[in-house]
């Protein structure tokens, strides 16, 4: 009979090196015992990467800080998953993964770590992306990954690209764009042009996520807020309907609208 595994435990709980150890030898324990981990792959987990990724940024806008905890946790995990993995192949480790980020860190904050002088935010950033071209990037846009979600990766597009001064003067052309694709639009629409009506629909995204940008919104964030607002309305309206015993198929269009506004009477208080 096998003898029963010793449960990984930091020495000092209290101690943080303790404890990524004692985290990071579960793992590796779960790599050979567990008969899922040890099958795993790091093309296997990445969409769970993501996923994960997802449920963090969800707690923290619903600013629960207990789920947040354990949403960290999991992102950990992966990030030990992953580099676990990539061990076992050769490829690299932990100790390069640590040490590849904090001298990236040093480098990138001169600012700080140095003796160069920075005048406010704006320079820190643009800094940051004059010593990532220096370090090999061809593009200022290599760094937008191509999975980002796509009003995410409009903005980051748009900002990097601003950075060195390809960028409306102000508001006010990036206001004018959204009104001409808008336009454009509803002529392809209108001439049941559905090819070009999709990309024109892109095009009027990609202008709405301007505007956005130069009001400091994250686009992405705002979007997120009213699929979750909507959500929660509608959620109303069934349960409401559960209450009277009626299909949402039986209700009419006035009906469900009446529930609709109770609804957002019920946010305002």
């Amino acid at each position: 009979m096998e003898t029963k595994i010793e449960i990984p435990r930091p020495k000092n709980p209290e101690d943080i090196c303790d404890q990524f150890k004692a985290l990071v030898e579960v793992i590796r324990i779960l790599r050979k015992k567990c008969p899922w981990d040890s099958k795993q792959t790091n093309e296997s987990i990445a969409h769970l990467f993501v996923e994960e990724t997802y449920e963090t940024i969800n707690a923290i806008y619903e600013h629960n800080d207990e789920e947040f905890s354990k949403e960290l946790g999991d992102i950990m995990l992966h990030v030990i998953m992953h580099a676990v993995m990539a061990e076992e192949r050769g490829a690299f480790n932990l100790i390069d993964v640590m040490t590849k980020i904090r001298k990236k860190l040093i480098h990138r904050h001169p600012h700080v770590f140095d003796n160069l002088e920075v005048n406010g935010e704006e320079e820190v950033v643009q800094n940051w992306e004059a010593l990532k071209m220096q370090e090999g990037q061809r593009s200022i846009l290599d760094g937008v990954p191509n999975s980002l979600p796509s009003l995410l990766r409009a903005q980051r597009i748009q900002h990097k690209v601003s950075r060195v001064g390809f960028d409306w003067e102000n508001s006010d052309g990036a206001w004018e764009k959204v009104f001409e694709e808008l336009n454009e639009l509803r002529r392809e629409i209108e001439n049941k042009n559905k090819e070009k009506a999709v990309e024109e629909l892109g095009d009027l995204l990609f202008a709405i996520v301007n505007t956005a940008r130069f009001e400091d919104i994250v686009a992405e964030e705002a979007l997120h807020l009213t699929n979750n607002k909507f959500t929660k309305r509608f959620k109303y309206i069934e349960k409401k309907a559960r209450e009277i015993g009626k299909k949402l198929s039986e209700m009419t269009l006035e009906e469900m609208d009446k529930l609709w506004d109770e609804a957002k009477q019920i946010e305002k208080r």
